[in-house]
């Protein structure tokens, strides 16, 4: 019914690296207002990491996810691509044909992506926030201290992403690079739907009935705003998964994703689940319009087409 296309995944990568150097700077910002302290709206975060670590700060953690986000996003990529071939080709039983396809197809092909998602990104996503929250001010809760005094952290629990992930292995085991998983697979699941999906429609929908594919320009604008739907409504679970994996840095405050959710409410409100959503919106934009645009230009030059063809 169809053979694996492998270059599904080469683009899938080139994209990924795309999306990571245009969107790590505010991912930083993101998981500083969801898991940190004391940082209160995203200009006044900006204002203190530049001002406490320069640019430099923005860019922290990123070398782990620009090795590894690339892989990641290239076998997601590759995921979604094939199994939505596979089950549009099963469906129309035309294997050599371009058979249409309908809303259930892209439904599963993004669900069963999300799936994997987790799979390989939960340990990457770990050591990202990881690197992202140790230099940050904490609430020492072992104290017990009902006010709201920080200690500063005089040096980094982690030297880099292998220190990292050894120091999370000796303490933890291997079960502990997947802290949060539970939390990414509510997270993704919901969140790629609404991300390869509003993508297709939107790419099809700005393109003209006489071109055979979607322009460079159509592919940067749905691929970014798919990017900021997703983004934005995956945000009450985003804040859970990044606490969750923030925590343990040097305090463990949570025993799961209920308690989790219930702690946040406690003590901040519904409010807290909705921490970051501007940043993740924004971020998601330019995030996305590289990944799609990086993905479809570089699959455009694998296969020697003229046309951009959609995942």
């Amino acid at each position: 019914m169809g053979s694996l296309q492998l270059e599904d995944f080469a683009a899938g990568w080139i994209g990924g690296a795309a999306s990571v150097i245009v969107g790590h700077p505010l991912d930083t910002v993101k998981t500083r207002l969801q898991a940190g302290v004391g940082y209160g709206n995203t200009l006044s975060c900006i204002r203190m990491v530049y001002r406490r670590e320069s640019v430099f700060g923005f860019f922290k953690g990123m070398s782990f996810p620009l090795a590894s986000i690339a892989v990641y996003n290239s076998v997601v990529f590759g995921v979604f691509s094939n199994t939505q071939r596979f089950l549009s080709q099963h469906r129309c039983r035309e294997p050599e044909a371009s058979p249409p396809r309908t809303l259930s197809d892209l439904l599963l092909a993004s669900m069963v992506a999300g799936v994997v998602s987790v799979g390989l990104g939960g340990p990457v996503d770990l050591i990202k926030i990881r690197l992202q929250m140790q230099t940050q001010p904490f609430r020492d809760a072992n104290l017990g201290l009902k006010s709201k005094a920080m200690a500063p952290v005089e040096q980094p629990a982690y030297q880099g992403p292998v220190h990292c992930i050894t120091t999370i292995v000796r303490n933890e085991g291997l079960a502990g690079l997947y802290r949060g998983a539970s939390a990414m697979l509510l997270r993704d699941v919901p969140g790629y739907c609404l991300y390869f999906i509003p993508y297709v429609f939107l790419s099809e929908w700005i393109t003209p009935e006489a071109c055979t594919g979607p322009s460079p320009c159509a592919v940067w604008l749905a691929g970014g705003m798919a990017g900021a739907i997703s983004w934005g409504t995956a945000t009450p679970m985003d804040v859970v998964k990044s606490r969750l994996q923030a925590d343990g840095v040097y305090l463990n405050k949570y025993k799961g994703v209920l308690d989790c959710i219930s702690q946040s409410y406690q003590k901040e409100g519904l409010k807290v689940f909705f921490r970051g959503v501007t940043v993740n919106a924004v971020r998601g934009f330019p995030m996305s319009a590289a990944m799609f645009l990086g993905y479809e230009l570089s699959l455009q030059a694998i296969r020697g087409d003229h046309a951009v063809t959609s995942p």
